[in-house]
């Protein structure tokens, strides 16, 4: 049988604002170069960042929890003029905090 994953906690923030101001400029970074550089890509990260920022100053911790947070406050935004969607954009910010932990996001490790 196999064993749930266990969750992955986000150390406290320190400076929610700075967290942000990073997370928006390497969501922004990424959407860039995953398809072509778009005006609509800057507004997605920032938007991203403001409810990763809200959420952390709220006390919330847990990643899995912020993803979901991202998902469902990203589903009001248009995406019409883009490539992604609410779930790709909650997965990249996913990815970008799992690898400034340093945690390897292959294969379920």
């Amino acid at each position: 049988m196999s064993e749930p994953i266990a969750p992955i906690t986000l150390p406290p923030a320190q400076n929610p604002e700075q967290e942000g101001e990073w997370l928006q400029m390497a969501l922004h970074h990424w959407l860039d170069e995953q398809f072509i550089p778009e005006q609509i890509n800057h507004q997605i990260a920032k938007r991203a960042s403001q409810i990763y920022v809200r959420q952390r100053m709220e006390g919330e911790n847990d990643l899995g929890s912020l993803v979901i947070a991202i998902v469902t406050e990203m589903q009001a935004f248009d995406f019409s003029k883009s490539f992604f969607s609410e779930f790709a954009i909650a997965n990249a910010v996913s990815d970008l905090l799992l690898d400034s932990l340093g945690i390897d996001r292959c294969c379920g490790q």
